[in-house]
């Protein structure tokens, strides 16, 4: 038996955004979560307090937004059951209570994320975006114009007003920047008419990277930053007085910011904090006592939380996962630490056929193993690179992973130097030595595993989306370590990439790879297009035609370059999918396409999968 391509597309992603609203009879949860049978869509579910659900988005809405491309925090509940939320097809910020939704905002080029609801405000609060400009504003929810708040930074996010609702805050930052180098601690006044006043920063700044602010009182906040080098809580005064470290530990209390909108911290009634922490390879949910500094993990025998909590009427809402289930919505008591699992239990193969990971490190280079299933001796592997590059890959269920365990190929997860979850340090690993830092670690990682005995040297491939496509086929031309490789969406050529790509990451490569036009030469050695003459084995590219961030053409140039010099390739490319797979039909063809690629180059049979024809080998 092995896990089946469907198996993997209906479990396929998770809870994105969590929210717990207090009502009179108890704790209700919101959640978005994917539908891959419905075209792929993100649908807003509701939990109310006696246990039922509901869809709270009616069928053919997508609770979506492209805000920096990745999009936001894309929707709210209002009181009374409502909700607001931001539609993919066109963008536009809608209110739905009851019937059909109605639009608050004009048609037209903007984009909104990051919504936010101040308190007796009767509006909702977002980061607009049109074209490159971005402003915080505020949009009635009885319709009328849209009002600016603040200009201010490049970049916006994390909109909070006091208590007293004479003070606004946000986080903001500047190109070169990407908001895990630098950002700052914005506050200021409200003016009668709503608008914000010159602002102060009162965190953060070059070197410090603030990735969340919360009120505590109306004279401080509470800042997730990075001062010392790892993300902890700090109270961070209005005053000008030194701020206090509540959590002074090398552990990250936040993470990087690809969506505007994460939360790792959420404030409850009682004052206490409900905080996500840890390191890459155990993220914990736990109780902090501000006055106190005491920390409770109350996170049971997860090894996943993800980056989104709330608390309400004395429980927190939150997202956990182990090696054995998937992400699932879960209510924890803040008090007894129960939990109850509030999200539709998913169908899940035999525990039999899922791996058991392995937490190990290989010359200083953090990795999770997953060993396949069914081998004696050394096998066959296949290294997973994550995107970002700034990002990681947790201890978790991954089916995907399992999809190919389970048929006799083991899985090596590398969070490469530059990850994230283990402090600024090592993610700094990776500044200007993108394309060799990331690549060498892989290398390390499959060497590693070869003297351990664990893997078979002359059956090694490696895997990646986005930054870990990158990673893919520059470890295919830069060393001689794997024999294929197979690249989701892939970068290809840094410079072109840099100068074809949206806003948010124009200036990524500049702390990745260095700033141009000064260290051009760096892009012409790391470039895998113009390298592509050096690849050690054969490579299988899979593209979405409507990707914005990476666009098909690095694929398409790169496969042609390939196929100049006389190496293996093949190249599928998907109508309808942007930057990453949501739709079941893509999920199951990009599996079956990636493990026949694996038989090919590991003289393995794969039945029950369609033929995959590498051109060059005909």
């Amino acid at each position: 038996m092995s896990i089946r391509p469907i198996d993997v597309a209906h479990i396929d992603g998770g809870p994105q955004w969590v929210e717990a609203v207090a009502t009179p009879s108890g704790v209700e949860v919101w959640w978005d979560e994917p539908r891959p049978h419905e075209g792929g869509r993100r649908c807003v579910v509701r939990r109310l307090p006696d246990g039922s659900r509901v869809d709270a988005l009616p069928a053919g809405w997508n609770a979506r937004n492209r805000l920096v491309e990745y999009g936001g925090r894309s929707w709210r509940p209002l009181p009374g059951g409502g909700m607001v939320f931001t539609n993919w097809a066109d963008q536009r910020l809608y209110r739905l209570d009851g019937g059909d939704p109605v639009p608050l905002t004009p048609e037209g080029p903007s984009r909104y994320g990051d919504l936010y609801l101040p308190p007796g405000r009767g509006e909702v609060w977002a980061v607009r975006e049109i074209s490159d400009v971005r402003d915080l504003v505020a949009v009635p929810l009885d319709g009328g114009p849209v009002r600016v708040v603040a200009k201010a930074q490049h970049f916006l996010m994390n909109p909070r007003v006091s208590p007293d609702g004479r003070w606004v805050s946000w986080i903001g930052w500047d190109h070169p920047n990407m908001p895990w180098d630098g950002t700052e601690l914005c506050v200021a006044p409200l003016a009668g008419d709503g608008t914000a006043g010159p602002y102060e920063v009162v965190a953060g700044g070059p070197g410090e990277s603030v990735s969340q602010a919360e009120w505590r009182d109306n004279a401080s906040l509470y800042a997730v930053t990075d001062p010392t080098g790892w993300w902890n809580v700090h109270v961070v005064p209005l005053d000008g007085s030194p701020g206090r470290n509540l959590t002074p530990m090398e552990l990250e209390f936040g993470a990087a910011a690809w969506k505007p909108g994460l939360t790792c911290l959420a404030v409850a009634e009682d004052g206490r904090l409900a905080v996500v922490y840890g390191t890459a390879d155990h993220r914990r949910l736990g109780v902090l006592d501000p006055e106190t500094g005491e920390l409770r993990e109350i996170g049971g025998a997860a090894t996943h939380w993800s980056s989104t909590v709330s608390v309400a009427g004395g429980k927190v809402a939150a997202v956990r996962a182990t090696p054995y289930t998937p992400l699932e919505v879960t209510l924890v008591g803040l008090a007894d630490g129960a939990h109850e699992v509030v999200s539709p239990r998913k169908e899940l193969p035999d525990r039999a056929l899922l791996p058991t990971p392995e937490t190990l490190t290989i010359e200083g280079v953090h990795a999770h193993l997953y060993p396949p299933s069914g081998v004696r001796g050394p096998g066959p592997y296949v290294i997973f690179a994550h995107g970002g590059p700034t990002g990681n890959l947790p201890v978790m269920l991954d089916l995907e992973i399992a999809y190919f365990t389970s048929r006799g190929i083991g899985v090596a997860v590398v969070n490469y130097g530059g990850s994230t979850g283990y402090g600024r340090a090592y993610r700094e690993r990776l500044r200007h030595q993108w394309g060799v830092v990331d690549v060498q670690d892989c290398a390390k990682v499959a060497r590693g595993l070869v003297e351990l005995g664990r893997a078979d040297a002359a059956k090694l491939a490696i895997r990646g989306g986005s930054a870990g496509g990158w990673t893919t086929v520059a470890a295919l031309v830069h060393s001689d370590v794997f024999a294929g490789g197979v690249a989701h969406y892939a970068i290809t050529d840094p410079e072109s990439w840099a100068a074809e790509t949206h806003d948010f990451e124009s200036r990524y490569l500049d702390g990745l790879v260095g700033p141009l036009p000064e260290t051009r030469q760096r892009y012409t050695e790391r470039s895998p297009l113009l390298n592509a003459f050096r690849a050690s084995g054969p490579c299988l590219m899979l593209h979405g035609l409507e990707d914005a961030i990476v666009d098909v053409s690095q694929a398409e140039r790169f496969t042609a370059e390939l196929d100049r010099h006389g190496k293996e390739w093949a190249l599928l490319t998907f109508p309808g999918e942007q930057h990453g797979w949501r739709r079941e039909e893509t999920v199951v063809a990009v599996l079956e396409a990636e493990l026949a690629f694996y038989g090919l180059i590991f003289g393995m049979e794969t039945p029950g999968v369609p033929p995959l024809t590498l051109k060059g080998r005909e």
